[in-house]
């Protein structure tokens, strides 16, 4: 095992298989569904969620516990000297500042990144301090850089129902009704902490359209222009709409020139708000 750990949890998409593959460790973010607590990728599966959103059962996201996560890191330290902890974005969850603090009583050897990063931006941080590892870093640098650069990323997400917004409380009822009568869709965008309304298409095709020219002016105003596309990731994610995001993939290579685009399926903790039938489009701008 490496002298460095890097660890995340299942809110980057990385599944556990995957990061057996990796050499990285995956810490399953619990659900409370009906009362009864599920962990990602180990007693929940993607399908069994969205079954079970379906049938509007009471769903929560919950925090790891301090135990849990201690005793993850406890595990790891037996083989390795430090570790480089990197869970979803602060703006998104309590749990980044949980893990901080517990980090404290650890004298250095655990690295909490507050990276503001949520499912494929969240994955490829994963994979950059990886990178770093190979170029050398301590677990302290890596914490450092990364967040350093934790607003090089975009994410646009187009929403296929306003009902889970506003069982949520994020929008009110009125306007769910009068979004869903004129069949609107939709565009959040995540730039960093949270969750935001970003536009309103009235058709999925409008929608993909919005989303593509919104990554494009972040690509031209932020991230090093068109020119440096052989430095920035594309990334496509969703709510189980994987026939959608295979075509969206093959769209964004067209347009951008580019020869691989990531797609993985959204973090469960977000499907939770937004339901099935999402798509969504990022970028990560490369580490130096």
């Amino acid at each position: 095992m490496s002298k460095i750990v890097v660890m995340t949890d299942s809110n980057s998409g990385i599944t556990q298989s995957e990061a057996e593959e990796l050499g990285v460790e995956v810490l399953p973010m619990p659900f409370l569904i009906d009362g009864e607590t599920y962990f990602e990728d180990i007693s929940l599966t993607q399908e069994e969620f969205y079954e079970k959103l379906q049938q509007d059962v009471d769903i929560s996201t919950s925090q790891p516990t301090p135990e849990s996560v201690m005793e993850v890191w406890d595990k790891l330290l037996q083989d390795a000297e430090s570790i480089v902890y990197i869970p979803m974005s602060s703006g998104l969850s309590g749990s980044c500042q949980t893990a901080m603090m517990l980090a404290q009583e650890y004298d250095g050897r655990v690295q909490v990144v507050d990276n503001q990063r949520i499912s494929v931006t969240q994955r490829q941080s994963v994979l950059d301090a990886l990178e770093l590892i190979e170029r050398g870093m301590t677990a302290a640098e890596i914490k450092e850089y990364l967040e350093k650069v934790k607003f090089e990323s975009s994410i646009y997400i187009m929403l296929d129902t306003l009902k889970y917004l506003k069982k949520g409380g994020r929008i009110t009822p009125a306007a769910a009704a009068l979004g869903s009568a004129l069949r609107l869709k939709p565009v959040l965008t995540i730039q960093g902490e949270k969750l935001d309304a970003f536009t309103i298409a009235r058709t999925k095709k409008q929608g993909v359209s919005k989303m593509l020219s919104a990554i494009e002016n972040d690509i031209i105003t932020r991230f090093g222009g068109l020119e440096n596309m052989k430095n920035i990731h594309m990334e496509v994610a969703h709510t189980q709409n994987e026939e959608a995001a295979e075509e969206f993939v093959e769209i964004i290579k067209e347009k951008f020139g580019v020869g691989e685009v990531v797609s993985s399926p959204l973090s469960l903790s977000i499907s939770c708000h937004i339901g099935a039938g999402a798509l969504a489009i990022a970028c990560t701008k490369a580490i130096d």
